[in-house]
């Protein structure tokens, strides 16, 4: 049996559309698990939507839909993005789905039953936009956060959970689990939260003034908090029917604006105390900037990734995104660096080895790939064959560091287009007597492109296919593993079609974001 990888990401919430932000967390989901299918390993990759809550509620009254009509529409929206994006997820969630809600009841029952939730009367500050109970501690000089919206002054009854009880063993288990939060200096920010009292979790919302949630089962007029019903959705959809089969996650992808205190305080203890296994690891990439500039919806400055998908491609996107960020670290975005990268890296390095390779077998050798005597090679077509570069691609990819990976990669591709130069094909052929040694270089040349198919699948997954499908190579589960990537004779004797610009010459405007 193979060895298996089961990936969640964070779930989006439906009351706005799809940004660049949301964009990139799920192609680096996607990016991580083509990996491991790469590596021939079982995969289950689970992401979807978030959309109970007030915000949510607010929204569909804005708009003249009742709630679950408002759901449908927004979730639609992420769920066509992620199709075009060309995600290959198992199953997209949506925690209005019956079988999650039944699951959330049954783990509140549970935890109610232990003694672990109270009733109480509760006065303190509320933020809507935040949709949680807030302290001053949480002001900055005095003044709350733009991230809490408008902050009011309320009193009302609602449950708890005995979240403080445990603060003393989630401090004990970040501890003694180094490997448990990516990168390292998250850990240490949840750490040092730690250090502060964390106080019990108000786990309901009155229907008097939120209705759009999953009732309590032992209070029927009261709704579960939104962050507690999402947060159970990743263990809850892992299998329908048997919640618990395919947890524990070995990776859930989430970004740091939402690492403290939901998924590295709530999270963790809510697993303990209903006895599951905690998943091995939080991994937490950084925001998108533009310009410099947090991305802000009250600021104009969110980017559409639709239309950077229209006019270049899927693949385009994803390969920006991957190259540009630092697992971990912030970003810049800016359509200049966006051009740069497609006509540079995607046109004229990867776009120019596959059209002038396959166009030289079309135009000396009538489309079909020569044939490749090993004793015919020299140290100029060896260096093609290294195994290095696949090596220090998995290397790179299995240590989270994706960029890397692809510098790696693209420093490979150069070398194939200097192989070109340095070979001179036009030259060859204009000589009768050097038709040996340019067979030699079009078979090194179509296997170099072939190989790198491989190599770049799981970021560039369209562009493979493309590329196996002028290859006249089938695609299949087993395509694009990496084993694939050693060099060999694979394609001895195959035609190979006309080759079509992969990522054609586009003439933009000198402008700045398609914005949201």
């Amino acid at each position: 049996m193979s060895q298996r990888f089961f990936l969640t990401t964070a779930i989006d919430y439906v009351n706005g559309r799809p940004h660049l932000g949301h964009a990139y967390e799920k192609i680096l989901a996607d990016v991580m698990v083509r990996h491991r299918r790469s590596l021939g390993e079982e995969v289950f990759f689970l992401t979807g939507v978030d959309e109970h809550g007030q915000k949510v509620q607010q929204s569909a009254q804005k708009a003249g839909l009742t709630s679950q009509e408002f759901c449908d529409q927004t979730s639609a929206l992420f769920r066509d993005l992620w199709a075009r994006l060309g995600l290959s997820n198992d199953r997209f969630v949506r925690t209005t789905d019956q079988p999650h809600k039944d699951y959330v009841r049954a783990c509140l029952q549970k935890l109610y039953d232990k003694g672990e939730i109270y009733f109480k009367e509760h006065e303190g500050f509320y933020s809507a936009r935040a949709e949680q109970f807030v302290t001053e501690k949480d002001q900055v000089d005095g003044v709350w956060p733009e991230i809490y919206g408008e902050v009011v002054k309320t009193k009302e009854p609602n449950y708890f959970f005995k979240l403080a009880a445990y603060q003393d063993w989630l401090r004990q288990y970040v501890t003694d689990h180094p490997e448990f939060i990516f990168p390292s200096f998250r850990r240490n920010e949840v750490l040092a939260a730690l250090e502060n009292p964390i106080g019990d979790l108000c786990i309901s919302r009155p229907k008097s003034r939120l209705e759009w949630g999953i009732p309590l089962p032992f209070a029927e007029d009261f709704v579960t908090y939104v962050w507690f019903d999402a947060l159970i959705n990743y263990v809850s959809f892992a299998d329908p029917g048997l919640p618990t089969d395919k947890w524990p996650a070995d990776v859930h992808l989430i970004g740091k604006d939402i690492l403290i205190p939901a998924h590295a305080v709530y999270w963790p203890i809510m697993l303990k105390a209903l006895g599951l296994e905690q998943p091995k690891q939080l991994v937490v990439h950084g925001w998108w900037m533009n310009r410099g500039a947090k991305m802000s919806k009250s600021v104009g400055n969110v980017v559409d990734p639709e239309p950077y998908i229209e006019t270049f491609g899927p693949d385009a996107l994803r390969y920006f995104v991957m190259r540009e960020m630092s697992l971990g670290q912030d970003a810049d975005f800016t359509d200049e660096k966006f051009i740069q990268r497609y006509q540079s890296d995607l046109g004229n390095d990867l776009g120019n080895l596959v059209q002038r390779s396959l166009s030289m077998i079309g135009r000396y050798r009538e489309g079909s790939v020569p044939a490749r005597p090993a004793e015919a090679l020299t140290d100029l077509d060896r260096e093609l064959e290294s195994d290095e570069p696949t090596t220090l691609f998995r290397e790179a990819m299995e240590s989270k560091q994706i960029h890397i990976a692809l510098q790696h990669l693209w420093a490979y591709l150069q070398k194939a287009n200097q192989y070109v130069e340095q070979s001179a094909p036009w030259k060859l052929a204009k000589d009768p007597a050097l038709a040996p040694r340019l067979d030699v270089v079009l078979a090194t040349l179509a296997e170099t492109v072939r190989r790198v198919a491989v190599l770049t699948a799981s970021v560039l997954p369209h562009t493979s296919e493309k590329i196996y499908a002028v290859l006249n190579l089938p695609v299949t589960a087993e395509s694009f593993r990496l084993t694939e990537a050693a060099f060999g004779n694979r394609l001895e004797g195959k035609p190979v079609q006309p080759p079509t610009p992969l990522f054609p010459r586009i003439e933009v405007e000198k402008e700045e974001g398609k914005k949201a």
